[in-house]
């Protein structure tokens, strides 16, 4: 497994490591959450990887996009969502 997904989250201490994800990277964007939003592979990914061919979002000039930016847990806080976002734009760029 990498130690960062595409969208810029640390595997590492992923709350879901319990869950059946080897990461983005080895399920070629199709982890497990996909399915019970309807999905057949994460937004983000297709985007930046199988359309764009980018290894990550920080090597996106749109970073951040509509689709980096909507694609939010729906557990979370505004205010920590877009905590985490700076957090993983942070380290997108620095990529």
């Amino acid at each position: 497994m990498t130690e960062m997904t595409v969208c810029g989250l640390v595997c590492r201490g992923c709350p879901f490591l319990s869950k059946p994800c080897q990461g983005c990277a080895d399920t070629k964007g199709k982890p497990f959450w996909v399915l019970k939003y309807g999905l057949t592979t994460c937004p983000i990914y297709d985007c930046a990887v199988n359309q764009k061919g980018y290894l990550h979002c920080g090597q996106c000039q749109d970073l951040p996009c509509e689709t980096f930016t909507k694609l939010k847990d729906p557990n979370m806080t505004d205010e920590v969502f877009q905590q985490v976002l700076k957090e993983r734009i942070a380290r997108l760029r620095a990529a």
